[in-house]
């Protein structure tokens, strides 16, 4: 996300300065690296480049405050688990200089992110990333976070929790989608409540938080929106970024059933109407927030038939 859409968001700023005093008084060891900032930062975080082989990230709002603790405690845990690259906490930091909360060092994964272009065959990398996420959600989850405010409640009850935020949103853009099949998508994902076995989840399986080497997947990133609970949140990038052929691959390789399919395709439609009424700024890789709606009521109208 550009630095400019996150000031105008209300976004805690941080600059370079900032992170230069904060590494001086807290890391000493590391004062001679110098902090840069990235290209492609996300939204939750501010992230900067230390030296050639850390990664500095600060949370932009009180929101995210409580990643960087959760992503310390559970990283080490989860990463030798996982058939694919995760970040590696390196340090834990303290408010300190006005900046209000803890912050975290990480070790730099120097793969690509995302893109079309670097992505050749669509199809393999629908199947390596399903691959990771069955493998991340068939850990043991024992002690485990449940979702709540410190990740927005992903892998909670997508319609308990934003049901009526969702409907709100529809109804804003209701002259631009199929309103009634939107609002059926939302009925089924209340029909289909999760029962199963809570599991560790990513909680934002994003373009943004991918990496690839040589055009195949290799990194996972940003565990902020971690937890343990339905995994339904997972699949949300199979309309996102996926379609045709690499979506049935990606569903045929999770192996969830229909109400599981059911509830991501809730999680898609509530972000997407969301974005879509607030004209909040998208990811440059990933679908408009319009068609990824039309894709999720054209599937759901199929599964119906």
């Amino acid at each position: 996300m550009r630095r400019t859409d996150k000031l105008k968001a209300g976004k805690f700023a941080v600059d370079a300065d900032l992170v230069r005093r904060l590494i001086a008084s807290q890391f000493p060891a590391f004062a001679g690296l110098e902090p840069r900032g990235i290209a492609e930062d996300g939204w939750d975080n501010w992230t900067f480049r230390l030296g050639d082989d850390l990664k500095v990230r600060l949370p932009s709002a009180e929101g995210y405050a409580g990643q960087p603790a959760k992503e310390s405690r559970w990283l080490p845990v989860l990463a030798p688990q996982l058939p694919m690259r995760v970040p590696a906490p390196v340090a834990l930091g303290a408010p300190q200089h006005g900046y209000p909360w803890q912050w975290t060092i990480y070790e730099w994964i120097d793969d690509e992110p995302v893109r079309r272009e670097t992505v050749p065959d669509l199809v393999t990398f629908a199947a390596d990333l399903a691959g990771f996420l069955k493998a991340l959600h068939g850990l043991d989850a024992s002690g485990g976070p449940p979702p709540g405010a410190h990740n927005f409640f992903r892998g909670g009850d997508v319609i308990e929790v934003y049901g009526e935020e969702a409907r709100r949103s529809l109804a804003q853009v209701a002259g631009r989608i199929d309103l009634a099949g939107a609002l059926s998508v939302l009925d089924t994902a209340e029909q289909a409540r999760f029962s199963g076995r809570p599991c560790w989840l990513h909680g934002d399986v994003a373009v943004g938080n991918l990496l690839v080497r040589d055009g195949r997947l290799s990194s996972v990133i940003d565990f902020g929106s971690a937890a343990v609970g339905d995994p339904a949140c997972d699949l949300v990038i199979a309309w996102l970024f996926f379609d045709g052929e690499s979506r049935r691959t990606f569903r045929e390789a999770m192996t969830v059933d229909e109400g599981c399919w059911a509830r991501a395709r809730a999680w898609a439609l509530w972000k997407a109407a969301l974005v879509l009424a607030s004209g909040a700024p998208t990811h440059p890789q990933e679908f408009s927030p319009a068609e990824v709606i039309a894709a999720v009521v054209r599937e759901h109208r199929t599964a119906g038939d």
